[in-house]
């Protein structure tokens, strides 16, 4: 036989998978792996890191507050409220 070429076997051997199964490879939505420097690694793995602790510090924070009944209410010390309770008073 004469040799054919990587391409020419990748599309008969499709063909061929074609031929005897109607399964479908699911299409790729990520690109391919590609290769990290340890630098690049390290700095990724901690990036993670810190966004996993922080998660999970909202999450017991939020947990903390539900169990203690604590309700998150907006403080607005020169606002309306504390004019109720001052005293007005002439200088004269």
């Amino acid at each position: 036989g004469s040799p054919i070429t990587t391409e020419e076997r990748r599309r008969r051997d499709k063909k061929h998978l074609n031929d005897i199964t109607a399964a479908r490879l699911p299409p790729l939505h990520h690109s391919p792996a590609k290769l990290l420097s340890i630098e690049e690694s390290i700095a990724i793995q901690i990036q993670q890191k810190e966004a996993y602790e922080e998660t999970q510090a909202k999450l017991a924070a939020q947990k903390l507050a539900e169990r203690l009944n604590i309700k998150m209410v907006r403080f607005e010390p020169e606002g309306e409220a504390s004019m109720q309770y001052r005293e007005v008073r002439d200088e004269d």
